[in-house]
């Protein structure tokens, strides 16, 4: 796990920049009605978790712990699938379908972070994320019919602060796989300068 997040940096950065479009959108739009709010996490759902089973897929042979981003990327895909495809199902069921996205995707986000940390310290934005999106689940099922107004300002508030942390705990991904980038091409560097010194040596060296 802490290469394939070195490696795969972007799809945090992908989704924490989509619940940060997310969160804007559903606090900017006019006359934002229960059904649009549900195709906006409709398509936040399906190209978040498309972006995590692209990185999963990328990197499957070379990392053991790719399948846990895949069952993240998989659990929002259904999500958003079952968003689109019954569209028939009443507001409270869809309202439900998102606060269990945000439960699995919360726990599956600290159990990166927990994994995360063995290669890089300030893992606790992830794990933020994590408790935001649990703690938002799990006031849905509690409030499951709170007005509309209330539940646009719980998702939107929800979208952006996960989005914004995530798209900070990517930045410094990103830093630390770059310096890792840097160290490894330095040594690689210093050994052939290494031999070509010893090789030098054995040149003015007095025969015997």
């Amino acid at each position: 796990m802490n290469n394939f997040f070195l490696r795969t940096w972007w799809v945090l950065a992908l989704r924490g920049a989509l619940g940060i479009l997310f969160g804007v959108l559903t606090l900017a739009w006019p006359g934002l009605t229960l059904l649009t709010l549900i195709a906006l996490f409709a398509a936040y759902a399906l190209l978040g978790g498309l972006a995590a089973v692209a990185g999963a897929i990328r990197h499957r042979r070379s990392e053991d712990d790719w399948w846990l981003v895949m069952l993240l990327g998989l659990v929002s895909i259904g999500a958003g699938v079952v968003a689109v495809m019954r569209p028939a199902l009443t507001a409270l069921v869809l309202v439900l379908v998102m606060a269990a996205n945000a439960l699995v995707i919360g726990v599956l986000d600290i159990v990166a972070a927990i994994r995360l940390r063995r290669a890089i310290e300030g893992e606790w934005m992830l794990v933020l994320a994590g408790l935001a999106s649990i703690a938002f689940g799990a006031i849905v099922f509690l409030y499951p019919f709170a007005g509309v107004l209330t539940l646009i300002w719980m998702v939107s508030l929800y979208a952006f602060v996960t989005g914004a942390l995530l798209l900070m705990q990517a930045v410094r991904v990103r830093s630390h796989a770059r310096v890792g980038v840097h160290a490894q091409a330095g040594a690689h560097a210093a050994v052939p300068a290494q031999d070509r010194r010893v090789l030098g040596d054995r040149r003015i060296a007095p025969a015997r």
